[in-house]
């Protein structure tokens, strides 16, 4: 047997069980992950605690210039939290998954340039793109974030 077969055979095993192990993720588990908003923004990492899907800043664009730790949460209606860094907070809370609906949902998202908390859900269209709509009250009256995976 040649050294480039083995190498091809080994490799070709390696990237047999990294995809089946990706296929192994629950469905309810499929949002965590870090994703890009798809204006080149923002980037989230999502992850799970108690049941329940969060997701914290961890890089966005600095159009001013500033180093990102440089941005707090100066419009908070909460006093105590307007010197909390931008970078690091989470943003999206509480979503809890609907296997019914393959969505996530009952959540808060956290709108740091108006300081203002709306209703939130998610879900992951056939294209792999995560959509996180806030709104409130109804969904019907809210805005839709694209992401994809990172």
């Amino acid at each position: 047997m040649s050294i480039r077969f083995l190498f091809a055979f080994f490799a070709l095993i390696l990237l047999t069980t990294i995809c089946s192990k990706a296929n192994d993720v629950p469905p309810g588990e499929r949002i965590c992950g870090k994703w890009e908003s798809t204006e080149n923004n923002l980037i989230v990492q999502v992850y799970m605690q108690h049941d329940k899907f969060i997701a914290k800043i961890i890089w966005f664009s600095d159009t001013a210039g500033r180093h990102m730790d440089y941005w707090k949460d100066v419009r908070n209606p909460d006093p105590s939290l307007r010197n909390r860094k931008i970078l690091g907070m989470n943003v999206l809370e509480d979503l809890t998954y609907q296997a019914g609906t393959n969505s996530w949902e009952d959540g808060m998202v956290y709108d740091s340039k108006h300081g203002r908390d709306w209703n939130a859900a998610a879900y992951i269209d056939k294209k792999g793109l995560l959509k996180v709509k806030g709104y409130w009250h109804f969904k019907f009256i809210g805005r839709t974030m694209t992401f994809r995976r990172v």
